[in-house]
């Protein structure tokens, strides 16, 4: 028992120790393994190492080689590069040198040329100054030879030096007086023929280079219609389409038996041009109504307007003139529907401005300033049926009004004769004019006479009190007046028929007779929404 407890007391105290000799021994066998385990990891490293490195090496052989192969290409390139910039400078260098022997050598002969004319210079200046010198010893032999002379010419008359002078500048003078007026008489004579021909040749010259149709201008214009039931159509019921038609446009409208034709009669171009668009547009819509009409002619003042406007702008661009206030333009346009004597206004206008360039450029003038006056010198015709005045003075006040140039208004005042003209140019734009208008068939005196009487028939109508608009039509033997409504009483008609009829009867001479109607219309219209 006792020996058990002793073993057992032995045992407890080694069974700790054996613990920690295990834990000991542990330790050391782990440290070891890891030692080992370190060391194959090591070599292992240092074999990764080895190879990389040889690697390395062999990737910068590689390299070195590949910069030391560029480095001879870029060397090559840049070798051949300045071998060929050095051969270039070479004979650029060798050409400025060949130019500069040759300028050298040039230098020389005409060193050489100056060295002999500044010896042929010498030579000549030598003989004038001999020259000057045997002429001054002759003018001095001449002064001594003219004293003598006079002293004996003084002897034999008896004269002082003074009255010897005198006598013999009288003399001269008489004689000169008589030789400068005849050299006067022959060189205005010469001059005379001379302008003359100078001026034949610029007129001469001025209209061989312009060339131009001649036309007369009319007063109907002809429309045509697809068939003729478009005449019922035009004619409406009861005639009511063509006295809508004739009292918006104060055109006459002649439907005869002329087959798909109708024509347009009026003396005014304006009225005619919007009735004939109208009347077209009326045809190509096929709608024919007194409403219709009425929107057809607005429409066709509108494109006549524009048209209008066209004519001026390409009046101007013909020319060449420069530009012009748009109002101007519209109001030179307008000449497109204006005559004189059968001759368009406008391409009247242009001839002259023309005719006026070429003349002015011949005789050293501004050539676009005397075209401006040239196209401008009419300009009042395009209102002189409108407001009071003649077209020269309505025409200088629309120039001064557009501030054009003195030279131009000048021209226009001037043209007639009715102002002085104080510039070359006004003087070319007078002759311009009666060139263009003396060109054989450009004007007709009787197309002249006639319009002129129509305006004359509208006017005296149009001077009535009351009185809204009148037209003249049935070539002149009708005159048709719209009085204003709020005006004049349906009783007062009569006695502005009556007026007219006398005004007519006292101021114009015409064939046959003429018939006067008065209207008076007055509309209300509301419009339903």
């Amino acid at each position: 028992m006792t020996e058990f407890v002793l073993l057992s007391s032995n045992l407890g105290m080694w069974i700790p120790l054996t613990a920690v000799l295990a834990l000991a021994l542990g330790s050391v066998v782990g440290f070891f393994v890891r030692v080992k385990i370190h060391e194959k990891s090591l070599a292992k490293s240092r074999e990764e190492a080895a190879q990389i490195i040889e690697n390395a090496k062999n990737e910068s052989e590689k390299l070195k080689e590949q910069k030391i192969e560029e480095t001879k290409r870029e060397t090559n390139r840049l070798t051949s590069e300045y071998n060929n910039y050095v051969s270039e400078r070479k004979r650029e260098l060798q050409s400025q040198q060949a130019k500069l022997e040759n300028r050298e050598n040039a230098l020389d002969q005409r060193s050489i040329s100056l060295d002999k004319r500044q010896e042929n210079l010498d030579r000549k200046e030598q003989s004038i100054d001999d020259r000057k010198a045997a002429l001054e010893q002759k003018h001095t032999k001449l002064d001594a030879t003219i004293e003598e002379q006079e002293a004996k010419l003084l002897a034999i008359s008896k004269l002082t030096q003074e009255e010897a002078s005198k006598i013999i500048m009288e003399r001269t003078e008489a004689m000169m007086e008589e030789e400068i007026a005849e050299y006067i008489h022959d060189e205005e004579e010469k001059a005379r023929e001379e302008a003359k021909a100078k001026a034949e040749e610029i007129i001469t010259l001025a209209i061989q280079k312009y060339a131009s149709d001649v036309t007369s201008e009319h007063t109907i214009s002809v429309v045509n219609i697809p068939n003729d039931d478009m005449k019922g159509r035009i004619i409406g019921r009861e005639g009511r389409n063509i006295r809508a038609f004739e009292s918006l446009t104060g055109v006459d409208l002649i439907v005869d038996d002329t087959p798909e034709t109708i024509i347009l009669s009026c003396f005014d171009p304006i009225r005619r041009e919007i009735a004939k668009r109208a009347l077209e547009f009326l045809i190509e819509d096929g709608r024919i109504h007194p409403a219709k009409i009425e929107e057809m002619v607005e429409k066709a003042k509108a494109e006549v307007n524009n048209y209008i406007r066209d004519c001026g702008n390409k009046a101007i661009f013909e020319v060449g003139v420069g530009k012009m206030h748009p109002d101007f333009v519209k109001i030179l346009g307008r000449l497109q529907f204006r005559t004189s004597y059968g001759q368009n206004v406008l391409d009247h206008a242009k001839e002259v401005a023309f005719f006026a360039g070429k003349m002015a450029a011949e005789l050293g003038e501004d050539e676009i300033l005397a075209k401006r006056a040239g196209l401008l010198h009419d300009i009042g015709k395009a209102i002189d049926h409108e407001v009071e005045g003649s077209h020269v003075e309505l025409g200088v006040q629309l120039a001064k009004r557009y501030k054009e140039h003195p030279v131009v208004i000048n021209a226009i005042a001037s043209h007639h004769g009715d102002v002085p003209q104080d510039n070359l140019i006004s003087i070319i734009v007078q002759a311009a004019d009666a060139m263009s208008a003396a060109r054989l068939g450009a004007r007709s005196e009787t197309l002249e006479n006639y319009i002129n009487r129509l305006e004359t028939l509208e006017s005296i109508a149009n001077n009535v009190k009351g009185v809204d608009e009148s037209f003249a039509i049935q070539a002149g033997r009708e005159i048709r007046i719209a009085v204003k409504p709020d005006q004049v009483s349906d009783a007062e008609l009569s006695v502005i028929a009556l007026d007219v009829k006398k005004q007519i009867e006292d101021n114009l001479t015409y064939p046959g007779t003429i018939k006067v109607t008065v209207i008076r219309e007055k509309r209300v219209q509301e419009i339903a929404k």
